[in-house]
């Protein structure tokens, strides 16, 4: 009997402790203070160049897969204008790339090369332009969000030093709302540093299809004298 009047007196006690305060997200993002702006602005860019460039970079590697064949049809048969007429009337860096070398026909395979290769290289620009500033962001999120926390321990100190009141309450509450920026400044720098390779990847797949479509067509030019 003994034992389940302390049972019952442990279960109303339980019952009549306040349950732990429920916070939201946005408001455990306010805790971490005015540093959090940049972070804020640095996940906004991130997001924003993601998507930009993700966009142009899927619009560069679209390519018919009838491309080449055509062109090797009317290049073949001596009909260079439609060829031509073909990669202008075509929006992607293959085309403007095999437009290049179908202008330098008739000149020696390594002009027809090197001309090709060249606007290679401007449309590999193109495609990474502002491709570094993930690389950035992903640097300098996580340095923003330790520099946060580092100022907030500061302040926290600083106030228990100034007051003298140090409660395990008020030291625990204090460093957990220090570190969200820490937090905040990890995942953005992980979203912008995972952004970065994927978009990386993407554009060495379209140089690929780049490099292939170049080979073929020198090996175009040169059927008919084998």
């Amino acid at each position: 009997m003994f034992d389940l009047l302390q049972i019952d007196t442990l279960q109303k006690a339980a019952a009549a402790m306040p349950a732990p305060e429920q916070i939201s997200m946005w408001r455990l993002l306010e805790k971490g203070g005015f540093i959090m702006y940049p972070l804020y602005v640095l996940l906004a860019a991130a997001i924003f160049v993601f998507v930009e460039r993700l966009i142009a970079i899927r619009k560069a590697s679209r390519i018919d897969d009838n491309f080449m064949r055509i062109i090797r049809d009317n290049i073949v048969t001596g009909n260079v204008s439609a060829a031509r007429s073909l990669t202008k009337n075509t929006n992607n860096p293959v085309a403007r790339m095999i437009d290049k070398g179908i202008q330098r026909i008739g000149k020696p395979i390594d002009a027809i090369e090197k001309s090709m290769e060249n606007v290679g290289k401007l449309e590999m620009y193109q495609m990474e332009r502002n491709l570094s500033i993930l690389s950035l962001i992903a640097g300098i999120a996580p340095m923003f969000g330790f520099l946060g926390t580092i100022v907030g321990m500061v302040q926290l100190f600083y106030g228990i030093a100034s007051t003298g009141e140090y409660t395990l309450n008020t030291i625990a509450g204090g460093i957990y709302t220090k570190m969200i920026t820490s937090a905040t400044g990890l995942i953005i720098g992980l979203i912008a540093y995972v952004g970065y390779n994927y978009l990386s990847t993407q554009i060495d797949k379209t140089a690929n299809k780049m490099e292939m479509a170049s080979a073929e067509f020198i090996d175009i030019l040169q059927e008919p004298t084998r």
